[in-house]
């Protein structure tokens, strides 16, 4: 990276920046076995919980449909998010370090935005899905066919690099000051444009504007299917039959509102209480909770998969 966006900006000092220092959680010796222990512990389960979904989802062909597809794309996703910040916090507090270097500051920014970013255009593209599955279900073979399926997937993933590689490369343009402690167990996009010392209005305006474009635009194309499901649904006679219907995107629905719920929640109560720290305890619910509980969402309320998964662990079906 250049020299000239890594400098002090201390007067007669031309020191490179290398490296940033991430403050965590907790500064109390005494709570950070504790605190090691139980984040270790939701990776771990995170970790093998989406790994069982791909597993079952790859090795059942009952699940070689578009809504399991995406469920396996999704907890791939779910893998990669929680695995871009929760292994480093780890090995710094085995460690007994707060050492993060510039690169790979930049490049856990860039991997953290491209996965939750994933994340967004995933959730979306199954509530699709479940629009196609409900209001249209003598046409969904043939409109949620393979090559669609595929697509969608591809589209996400080049949005997701896309917007990804412009934040991040926004970063490297900028200056940061002597004081190099990020509040937070990540390097964080907002906690890091606040350590910046040259100006950031062009840095806020994309994220401002990717946030309305595309994050926006996701919230909006779920509204509108979870719209058109329950008016469908309405029009459904029989009481079992709504059941039915609605129960096949129950999970879906529990998933993106935990997400949109908690990410949205972190932005606005950081932006209400200026706190540093409780933005941080925040932001475990949609970066380490979320993806733990996605696995058990989907698995404890969905018949087909728990199948799957007894299979493959040699449980007798009952």
């Amino acid at each position: 990276f250049p020299g000239s966006h890594l400098q002090h900006m201390e007067p007669g000092n031309d020191t490179q920046i290398s490296e940033f220092f991430l403050l965590g959680f907790s500064e109390d010796p005494a709570l950070q076995p504790l605190v090691f222990g139980l984040f270790l512990s939701m990776y771990l389960i995170t970790v093998f919980g989406n790994l069982l979904i791909i597993l079952a989802v790859s090795s059942d062909s009952h699940l070689h449909t578009p809504m399991y597809f995406f469920l396996a794309n999704l907890s791939f996703s779910d893998i990669c998010f929680i695995s871009t910040t929760v292994p480093k916090m780890l090995w710094n507090m085995q460690t007994q370090t707060k050492v993060i270097t510039y690169e790979d500051c930049i490049t856990q920014m860039y991997f953290f935005i491209h996965f939750a970013g994933l994340e967004v255009f995933l959730l979306t593209v199954m509530a699709y899905d479940r629009f196609v599955a409900i209001c249209h279900p003598l046409h969904y073979t043939v409109i949620m066919n393979p090559r669609l399926c595929g697509l969608l997937v591809l589209v996400s993933w080049i949005m997701c690099v896309l917007n990804s590689l412009l934040q991040s490369l926004m970063m490297l343009w900028l200056s940061f000051c002597t004081h190099l402690h990020v509040p937070h167990f990540f390097c964080e996009l907002n906690e890091m444009l606040q350590l910046a010392c040259s100006d950031t209005f062009l840095n806020d305006m994309v994220i401002y504007l990717t946030a309305v474009l595309l994050g926006g635009a996701s919230l909006a194309g779920i509204l509108y299917s979870y719209s058109k499901i329950v008016s469908s649904i309405r029009r459904i006679s029989s009481a079992l039959g709504k059941y039915k219907a609605f129960s096949t995107c129950a999970s879906h629905l529990s998933v993106v509102s935990l997400f949109f719920c908690t990410s949205l929640g972190v932005y606005l109560s950081s932006a209400a209480t200026q706190s540093s720290h409780s933005s941080t305890t925040a932001s475990v619910m949609y970066t380490v909770v979320t993806p733990m509980l996605n696995p058990f969402i989907y698995s404890l309320r969905n018949r087909d998969i728990k199948r799957a998964l007894k299979r493959i662990i040699g449980v007798p079906a009952m």
